[in-house]
């Protein structure tokens, strides 16, 4: 797999760890999925919350389990979707509390792209997966990675605001140092839990209150304004 880290401040770090073992084990298991499965994202997305979002920027870290297993919709940013036509569900009920939250129109696109520019973080645990198999790539490990990543941003960083949505994003809380940062908890976004505490969580506008108490510029969670 070839990894390419355009962003400077991410580079030093991730070419430490894809020297470690862990790290090469999962780029030969890798391999062999890509002989027997479609795999999502394509190899050029996999890193792309890095290749977007600089360490030295991040102000929110927004966390997801795994890439969407469908076909054009994991673009390796978690939540968003590259397709212009169809919302995933969980992102539907995103727009539908971010629509109540700040009070803007429905989102014409997916792509959320505009929020990792301005500093939100938005990471998979799980930074692959098999098309049709959600969670197919948990055994592949790749949360050793995404913990130490978590981990450098929660020990260098200061005053990050991090989202946590649903019970596997929560577990995350333990290796977040809650003196130096902000976290925000819900349910996940999915139908099966949108009701049971994302729906009216608010914690869009509640983000910006944080980042506005902190000297930090806002958020504007509009995708449309790219």
């Amino acid at each position: 797999m070839n990894i390419k880290i355009k962003l400077n401040s991410w580079k030093n770090f991730i070419h430490r760890e894809i020297k470690k073992e862990y790290f090469k084990n999962i780029i030969e298991e890798i391999k062999k999925e890509k002989k027997k499965y479609n795999i999502f994202p394509e190899e050029k997305n996999i890193f792309k919350a890095f290749n977007i979002t600089c360490f030295n920027k991040i102000q929110v870290v927004i966390i997801g389990q795994d890439p969407y297993p469908n076909k054009n919709e994991a673009h390796g940013l978690c939540f968003s979707s590259k397709n212009k036509n169809k919302t995933p569900r969980s992102l539907k009920n995103i727009f539908k509390e971010l629509c109540s939250d700040i009070k803007i129109q429905h989102p014409t696109t997916n792509n959320l792209t505009n929020w990792s520019k301005q500093g939100v973080f938005m990471l998979n645990c799980t930074l692959t997966v098999r098309e049709k198999q959600p969670n197919s790539h948990k055994k592949l490990r790749w949360d050793i990675f995404t913990d130490r990543v978590i981990k450098k941003i929660s020990d260098e960083k200061k005053n990050v605001v991090f989202l946590l949505w649903g019970e596997y994003a929560k577990k995350k809380e333990k290796i977040i140092n809650v003196k130096q940062h902000t976290i925000l908890k819900a349910s996940h976004p999915s139908p099966l839990s949108f009701n049971k505490g994302f729906s009216g969580c608010r914690h869009f506008s509640k983000t910006n209150s944080i980042l506005n108490n902190n000297n930090k510029k806002v958020i504007n969670w509009n995708p449309n304004e790219i």
